[in-house]
């Protein structure tokens, strides 16, 4: 490693030339031209190899890009985080950790990422320009240019995309992915759902399968949803739309207009149903054998209970 006065070095750098054996230009002939031009030359002896480690390919690139690894990660756990596993946690240079801050094997924190005092992250967690308030907990997720809030859960196996904010003791759960959407506090999204530039209140329950269908084609369109709202599992909302403070949505509904407050929305077919259809259809398929095999048992218990138990009283068993 070479180090040269800069004023220096371009008047150097111009008497260099390929008068050698092999012909080519050689940065260090600067060394014997400056001894010979009366300048000081010293060698400085390193107490760490490290320091000058060359980068000539890849293989080398990860040695060192390891070694910057182990110095951050060594300084935080001195300022008060727990790092479970330093081999397998990577932290960049301009991420801010509080103490008490915990790490699981997995976890890489890069951009301007900051996790406040107390906020365990990991397994498997990939943070990227987010911010994670005090006492959070996200695990085996992915976060991009989000904003956790102070107690809040996220994963397992959860997307939270640029402009996404959760409130404090909110939840964005198991396979669940949000974009640019705003969720208020205690307010839960526990799995298998997209929420889409949307906009949710405080204490608010949203269903399993819950879609925010916030793209038709052309444009994006922004869905609202108020406090303490009961989202039915499987609901389809249809942007732009709103539903109000207190109001439900049944599951399997569809729901293209806007829900007032405290109001029941149901927004699904009635269902139809064919008795039979598969042994007429699908004769002799596995389905078939079973529907008929199922027929005959509660043919045969229907008639055993008909016989042990005796004229029926007028009302008996009828649904309350």
């Amino acid at each position: 490693m070479y180090v040269v006065d800069p004023a220096l070095l371009a008047g150097l750098l111009d008497r260099v030339d390929d008068a050698n054996q092999a012909g080519e230009l050689y940065l260090t002939d600067v060394v014997a031209m400056a001894r010979r031009d009366g300048h000081d030359a010293a060698v400085l002896i390193s107490d760490d190899p490290h320091e000058i480690l060359g980068v000539n390919d890849r293989v080398q690139l990860a040695t060192v890009g390891a070694l910057v690894r182990d110095r951050l990660v060594e300084a935080w756990m001195r300022a008060g985080v727990t790092v479970e596993d330093p081999r397998t946690t990577w932290v960049d240079v301009d991420v801010v950790l509080a103490p008490d801050v915990v790490l699981a094997p997995g976890t890489r924190l890069s951009g301007r990422t900051e996790v406040g005092r107390g906020a365990v992250l990991g397994p498997n967690v990939s943070l990227h320009d987010t911010v994670v308030g005090p006492g959070a907990r996200v695990r085996e997720a992915t976060c991009d240019g989000a904003q956790i809030g102070a107690g809040a859960e996220v994963g397992p196996y959860t997307y939270l995309r640029p402009g996404t904010q959760l409130g404090e003791q909110s939840k964005a759960g198991g396979f669940v992915e949000m974009k640019n959407a705003v969720i208020g506090r205690g307010t839960k999204v526990p799995h298998l759902s997209y929420v889409g530039d949307a906009q949710i209140g405080e204490h608010t329950n949203v269903g399993a399968a819950t879609v925010v269908v916030n793209y038709d084609g052309v444009a994006k369109h922004r869905t609202r949803i108020g406090d303490h709202v009961r989202i039915g599992s499987d609901t389809m909302l249809v942007a732009p739309v709103s539903v109000g403070d207190g109001a439900y949505t049944a599951a399997g509904s569809v729901i293209t207009e806007d829900v007032p407050p405290g109001a029941l929305a149901i927004g699904r077919a009635r269902q139809h149903t064919v008795a039979g259809w598969v042994v007429r259809r699908r004769p002799g398929s596995a389905s078939a054998r079973a529907a008929a095999a199922a027929g005959s048992a509660g043919e045969s218990a229907a008639g055993s209970a008909g016989e042990s138990a005796g004229p029926r009283v007028a009302g008996e068993g009828a649904p309350r």
